[in-house]
């Protein structure tokens, strides 16, 4: 049985005194002599987001929190200290490389190499053509055909794709917003191939239409109609495809786009509140879907603030569901969320540099309680990954598994006075920036005003700034040089690439019932028109092998497209 709250604080009042005053004679006499022999390196240190981090850290930091209400323990709400009882004690994180490039026949190579490399997820990169639902062969896809990641034009792509793979045994998470809907029918249509039915699929599709306005820009369709598009994968995939994640709210691209670690948090979540005020008002029961919710987070340099930040964003979004969505499912308050390293981090400067870089994210990420890891590869700053490079990102993470002890016990860094003091501070800062968007009327309606953007963007210049001034080291850019020569041995995509694609587009509709693909496209552009789920009919045309540019063109024509503005 709980205590009551009053009677679980940490600390009592008259011990915290006794450290207050002992503090104050250690600042005294001790720190007095030390600062006298040798002063600080700087008047004032900061966290990597820009925040003040204070000499030291007692008791008296956190001495207003309560320990089962606040931070209790693993696998219970709040869920702080993890979603799982035993964390890593039993299971491992999915190590999910990112991977794709060029076609589906060189992609499905990289894919079978980090399956045997004990890759244990495996994560799909898409070009930008298949990203804004352009096929290859269109105006737009000039000169970006597999670039990127790996181009997809019909079922037929995604076939070779997953050729070999059993779709039952592997989880498959496929960074795809827009056309979200289109690609997940594709990957149910491979799997029925396979003969695996759809409650056995497990992965995850990105599908964060408001992240793509605020950071990445790789949205097609209005608001309104993407917000559709969402819910109706949720509803569909809550009754056809259980165990599969239907989205994956992306905090990753904000702070790769400058954000701070408060306000990828804040506004990673404000867009998770968005998702679930629309699905419920589509009429969906909140515990039916917000189970299959997922997180997408950077882990940026700065090891304790990133590691209070997952733990932040962890119990942020527990009282969100419980107080704000009055959920009654557990699962409906677990904040489950993949990690990848911070791709803004790396240099083109001394890539060797970025193993370290990668090798502290990747240990912050695991520190703070990930379920799914990515690792990015020494030379992306330069090209796509050579296959060298991304076993050593693998390796990164098989070492700290099986080779550092931190897997050992439960939230490691629990009851730290500078972690528990710097979760509570990111919370409080996140949670400001939601009641600030909700004031503006909602994740939406704070994009279509720029504030969001304009809050990024003003972040972004301020560690630009402080780099540019030297207040900010990055090693090897700004400090500690090198001459070099110029990188040998780097990933290049063949330029004849596209010219394959459009001859496997021409064979795929010169072999096709092409009255059935008229037919399923006619009867979407319906359902797009009327109120009905989209899903199945995206389903449908997919199987007769209609194209991704064709099915995206006859949302274009009923949608219609998104136009960005800005309001600074």
């Amino acid at each position: 049985m709980l205590l009551k709250s009053m009677e679980v604080k940490m600390f009592d009042k008259e011990k915290l005194a006794r450290i207050s005053e002992s503090k104050k004679k250690w600042e005294e006499n001790e720190l007095t002599k030390a600062l006298n022999r040798a002063p600080e390196q700087k008047e004032e240190f900061k966290s990597g987001s820009g925040s003040i981090v204070n000499r030291l850290y007692t008791p008296e930091d956190i001495a207003d929190i309560d320990y089962e209400k606040e931070i209790g323990f693993p696998g219970q709400y709040p869920y702080l200290r993890g979603y799982q009882p035993t964390m890593y004690r039993g299971r491992t994180w999915t190590m999910r490389m990112y991977a794709g490039f060029a076609t589906a026949e060189e992609s499905n190579e990289r894919y079978k190499y980090l399956v045997d490399q004990g890759s244990t997820g495996l994560s799909v990169a898409f070009d930008l053509p298949t990203q804004i639902g352009y096929d290859s062969d269109h105006a737009l896809a000039q000169g970006e055909v597999g670039k990127v990641g790996v181009a997809i034009d019909s079922l037929k792509d995604m076939e070779i794709l997953f050729d070999g793979i059993p779709l039952d045994k592997v989880s498959t998470s496929m960074t795809i917003n827009a056309p979200a809907a289109v690609l997940l029918a594709m990957y149910i249509a491979v799997a029925e191939k396979q003969g695996v039915s759809t409650d056995k699929l497990r992965g995850t599709i990105q599908n964060d239409i408001l992240k793509e306005y605020i950071a990445r820009g790789t949205y097609i369709f209005p608001t309104e109609p993407s917000m559709r598009l969402i819910t109706n994968i949720f509803e569909y995939c809550s009754k056809e495809v259980p165990k599969w994640n239907t989205i994956s709210i992306s905090g990753y691209h904000i702070r790769e786009a400058g954000s701070t670690a408060a306000q990828e948090v804040g506004f990673t979540l404000a867009d998770g509140i968005a998702y679930v005020e629309a699905a419920v008002e589509a009429g969906l029961d909140v515990d039916t879907f917000a189970p299959r919710l997922s997180f997408f987070f950077n882990s940026h340099n700065d090891l304790f603030e990133e590691v209070a930040k997952f733990r932040a964003a962890r119990r942020l979004w527990a009282k969100i569901m419980k107080e704000r969505f009055r959920a009654k499912n557990e699962k409906s308050m677990m904040l489950k969320f993949h990690t990848q390293t911070a791709g803004c981090t790396l240099t083109a400067q001394q890539p060797d540099n970025n193993i370290i870089r990668v090798a502290m994210q990747a240990l912050a990420a695991v520190l703070g309680g990930t379920q799914s890891l990515h690792t990015n590869s020494r030379d992306e700053a330069l090209a796509l990954p050579t296959e060298d490079s991304v076993t050593i990102a693998l390796r990164t993470q098989q070492i700290i598994a099986n080779e550092t002890g931190v897997t050992n016990t439960v939230d490691p860094l629990a009851g730290s006075y500078y972690i528990e003091a710097k979760t509570k501070e990111i919370e409080e800062k996140a949670m400001e920036y939601i009641t600030k968007i909700d004031q503006l009327g909602g994740a939406a309606r704070a994009i279509d005003l720029g504030y969001i953007q304009k809050e990024i963007s003003d972040s972004a210049y301020q560690y630009q700034m402080e780099i540019e001034s030297l207040d900010r080291i990055v090693v090897g850019v700004n400090k500690y040089q090198v001459e070099e020569e110029a990188p040998k041995g780097l990933l290049r995509v063949d330029p004849l690439v596209a010219q394959m694609q459009k001859k496997k587009i021409n064979e795929v509709k010169e072999c096709r019932n092409n009255e059935a693909v008229a037919e399923k496209l006619q009867l979407l552009k319906k359902a797009c028109q009327g109120t009905e789920n989209v899903m199945p009919f995206i389903l449908d045309a997919v199987k007769e092998y209609a194209t991704l540019g064709e099915i995206c063109g006859v949302m274009r024509e009923v949608f219609g497209e998104y136009e960005q503005a800005v309001l600074l």
